[in-house]
């Protein structure tokens, strides 16, 4: 259901296309406004495009939820009628971080003798400091250090930029998968962060819409959806508006696309196979890590020695409906439930036996010696074998994927704040 408007507060700041106010009664929250503005070249070409502020506050809704869904620490927090959204405030960071797949626009500029259309194998890294008066100058990360930019009191220093700079490759590797679902490739993306004027933590905020970003439908540039067509007009005519805001409309019908799974049959999951009720412990610690993952997960009892036709029958009744699979097989002592599985069906299979102090060193051979033509791997940790099959289900599924490089970044960024922790206290701060 839609939210109803909110009156709008104090106006904070004013963009080309946005306003950003407070909201009465609640300090630490802030309603971005867009507006029917579309400008090219700092502000240089302006022009009102009827309709534009619901259509980028439909995309930014879309795009930052998914973000918050998959894990990614955003200044967003709902949707608030059809052209705003309530956000964290935050005080902002004066710089755009670009991150691109592909050679072109500007980059090719800066860069004489590239070809256009090259692919970084990684994805490229650019900062621009936000002076519209000097057409908003690179800079290098040494510069945005020495700086010494405070917003919110924080200082910007080197873990500031290496988390922003992280972040920003997490969020566009986590975007360019979700925009292949729907076959179209995101070339290039601009974000911005701010620090929350209530934590002091660092935050992707501002918004991402279709003026953020390059999407070539099917990696064609002459099919492009984004803004770019707006700049390119040689002329502009209220026919060619139209035509921009055609493309606006179609980013956001399928932008909202890249919330539900793309294959159409579910999300998969993961059916651990226990071979007595004396597992459950160690395949409840399988079920708690595959929900950490968003993985739907299964507990199911049966002995591949003692039932084996039941075993079959239930590995039967999941690949019946055509749901990705993977099995887990939980089995102490001689554990026949692995391969027995791994024998009869083209899921994958793991085993993950609960080995005992006494005999572990000996029942572990059952799991990893193997008859040929069985493939199933053996994984002892059941967190980590959680993790395995989300990450087999991730080759298929977008989110699943999505949720893992979001846990790898909230893995980097907790090393970086440890490391840093180490460091201040081997300096005597508090």
């Amino acid at each position: 259901m839609e939210e109803a408007a909110m009156p709008a507060g104090e106006k904070l700041a004013e963009g080309k296309t946005k306003a950003v106010f407070a909201v009465d009664g609640q300090p630490g929250r802030v309603l971005v406004q867009s507006r029917d503005s579309i400008t090219a070249g700092n502000a240089a070409r302006r022009d009102h495009l009827e309709g534009k502020a619901a259509l980028s506050n439909r995309t930014t809704t879309a795009v930052f939820a998914l973000l918050n869904d998959v894990g990614i620490r955003t200044a967003f927090v709902k949707a608030q009628g059809k052209t705003a959204f309530l956000a964290e405030r935050c005080d902002m960071v004066p710089i755009e971080w670009v991150c691109r797949r592909v050679a072109t626009g500007s980059f090719l500029k800066r860069n004489p003798g590239v070809a256009e259309g090259l692919r970084f194998a990684s994805p490229k890294l650019e900062i621009f400091f936000k002076d519209d008066a000097n057409n908003d100058p690179q800079w290098s990360e040494e510069q945005l250090v020495a700086a010494q930019l405070a917003p919110a009191g924080r200082l910007i220093g080197t873990h500031e930029v290496a988390v922003m700079a992280r972040t920003t490759q997490a969020v566009f590797e986590i975007l360019e998968r979700a925009w292949a679902t729907q076959v179209c490739t995101l070339v290039d993306m601009k974000v911005e962060f701010g620090v929350s004027v209530t934590t002091k933590e660092i935050l992707l905020a501002d918004v991402i819409d279709n003026d953020s970003w390059r999407l070539w439908p099917a990696g064609d540039r002459r099919q492009q959806k984004d803004k770019q067509t707006y700049r390119d007009l040689s002329e502009v005519t209220p026919d060619a508006l139209q035509v921009v805001k055609k493309n606006f409309e179609w980013v956001a019908e399928r932008v909202e696309l890249l919330r539900t799974p793309a294959g159409g049959s579910g999300d998969g999951r993961v059916v651990v196979l226990m071979g007595s009720a004396s597992d459950q412990p160690h395949g409840d610690k399988i079920l708690a890590a595959c929900l950490h993952h968003g993985v739907p997960c299964t507990l199911r009892i049966s002995s591949a020695h003692k039932g084996p036709d039941q075993t079959l029958d239930i590995k039967s009744s999941y690949e019946a409906d055509g749901v990705p699979t993977v099995f887990v097989a939980v089995a102490g002592r001689s554990n026949g439930l692995g391969p027995v599985l791994s024998g009869n069906t083209v899921c994958p299979v793991i085993n993950c036996p609960p080995l005992s102090a006494d005999w572990g060193a000996q029942d572990v051979w059952s799991s990893l010696r193997l008859p040929g033509g069985l493939g199933c791997s053996t994984v002892l940790s059941p967190e980590a074998a959680a993790l395995c099959a989300a990450q087999m289900l991730a080759l298929s599924n977008h989110l699943v994927w999505c949720r893992l490089r979001a846990q790898q970044l909230g893995t980097w960024i907790g090393l970086l704040d440890s490391d840093r922790k180490v460091q201040d206290k081997g300096r005597g701060h508090v």
